[in-house]
């Protein structure tokens, strides 16, 4: 028993502790950015300010890449971080969804994915509406992997797909951002956590000779990641910035009115 231990202990190199600290990030390191947004989201009873486009962009991108395993197995961390990933937006679309409905003054009409107005895509208002599409989606992308499965084209098309999906989580957000004028009610810690979380797996990517799709799009999502943060430097400095100095030059007056006074 002892030599068992002993020969177990052994095992536990170095390189196997941080590869498996590295697989755990991997899968976990994904969901972190957006819990101080689902809190800013419950705590502040305002959902306006994140796009719920986000949420669709990872959804259909986890789909994709769960059905890429199927077809060319990839590392086991990355594909429970798809899941568990979905797990996670349907946490997200949830809350948007409830205090949404709740902030409605006047409860306008209801949108209902079965509707299929394509106006209101993605604009429902109920939350099994996007269950419905999302199982409807699932399904359909599963037949058509299924009957086309031996094709390596559409196999590896499947993954550059996903992931190029992916590599678009953030644009919503900066459309979203634009539109607005404003990063107001975004969370400036998830788009830094966004950034810090893409650069550790491209970087996870490469040193695990990882198939081309993960880290080619992994370099564009940090990139928008950076565009984002450009909006933040805009709004909290360059627009700011002169009110900053706007009411340092009206203090200076006062202070200089009142001495000569005195």
């Amino acid at each position: 028993m002892e030599d068992f231990i002993a020969s177990g202990i052994h095992d536990l190199s170095i390189s196997k502790v941080l590869k498996w600290a590295a697989s755990t990030v991997m899968i976990f390191g994904g969901v972190v950015p957006f819990i101080p947004q689902y809190r800013e989201i419950r705590r502040k009873g305002d959902a306006e300010g994140f796009s719920l486009y986000v949420c669709l962009v990872l959804l259909i991108s986890n789909i994709l890449r769960i059905l890429f395993w199927c077809g060319k197995k990839f590392e086991l961390p990355l594909l429970i971080q798809s899941m568990i990933m979905n797990i996670t937006m349907l946490f997200m679309i949830h809350i948007c969804v409830s205090v949404k409905n709740k902030s409605q003054i006047i409860r306008g009409p209801e949108r209902l994915f079965t509707d299929f107005e394509w106006r209101y895509f993605w604009q429902w208002t109920d939350f099994t509406s996007y269950i419905e599409f999302l199982l409807s989606l699932t399904l359909l992308c599963s037949l058509v992997t299924f009957v086309l499965q031996d094709s390596s084209v559409y196999i590896e098309a499947l993954g550059f797909l996903a992931l190029l999906t992916e590599a678009m989580l953030a644009i919503p957000q900066l459309l979203q951002n634009f539109r607005n004028k404003s990063t107001e009610g975004m969370s400036v810690l998830m788009v830094v956590m966004w950034m810090m979380g893409d650069c550790f797996k491209t970087t996870y990517f490469v040193l695990r000779d990882a198939p081309a799709q993960f880290w080619l799009c992994g370099c564009l999502q940090i990139a928008i990641d950076v565009f984002i943060l450009g909006q933040v430097y805009c709004r909290e400095v360059l627009v700011n910035l002169p009110l900053f100095w706007g009411k340092l030059f009206h203090g200076l007056l006062s202070w200089k009115n009142t001495s000569f006074k005195l």
